[in-house]
């Protein structure tokens, strides 16, 4: 039992809280907003919506081999993997804000003369969605790997090994 809480359970449940904590991110949000946010995506939300999606699917089936305990060790061939898809999270918050700013120049350009305040809102609001898709994507992407972390060090001490020791940062 406790062999196959280890070697199964707990990286299968540890892989699940990134989904669990994006719908929980999800549901949060009001419908209203993701009603807007669908309604104005642009070319650039599809590119880091998409882009976002497939790191993050990849990094849960990394994550999960990286959770599997092999008897003395857990598989170690992801790690580089996954700590370079993290690092590569970092950039969606700059592809958001390519998409923000551009979307930004494009609102400019349309303006002529007088312009009714909701037709300056109906220009604007891919700028807006840009900086929330690449936010979320980044948000989302760094999880996995924090899991694997994390859950590496729950997995030893559920198995009966020393919990691990902080280290102190040296100045």
């Amino acid at each position: 039992m406790r062999r196959t809480l280890i070697r199964t359970v707990f990286p299968l449940f540890l892989c699940a809280l990134p989904v669990a904590a994006a719908f929980v991110v999800w549901r949060a949000i009001p419908e209203r907003a993701w009603a807007f946010y669908l309604e104005h995506m642009s070319p650039m939300d599809t590119v880091i919506v998409s882009l976002g999606g497939a790191m993050f699917a990849l990094q849960g089936l990394l994550a999960l081999q990286a959770l599997r305990w092999r008897g003395t060790s857990f598989d170690e061939r992801p790690d580089p993997w996954l700590n370079r898809l993290g690092q590569a999270a970092e950039w969606f918050p700059l592809l958001g804000l390519l998409g923000t700013v551009a979307a930004i120049l494009q609102t400019f350009s349309s303006i002529t003369g007088r312009v009714p305040p909701d037709e300056i809102i109906r220009l604007y609001a891919p700028a807006i969605t840009a900086t929330g898709s690449g936010l979320f994507m980044a948000l989302f992407n760094i999880v996995p790997l924090w899991v694997v972390l994390m859950g590496r060090d729950l997995i030893v001490v559920a198995g009966g090994g020393a919990p691990p020791v902080a280290k102190e940062a040296t100045p």
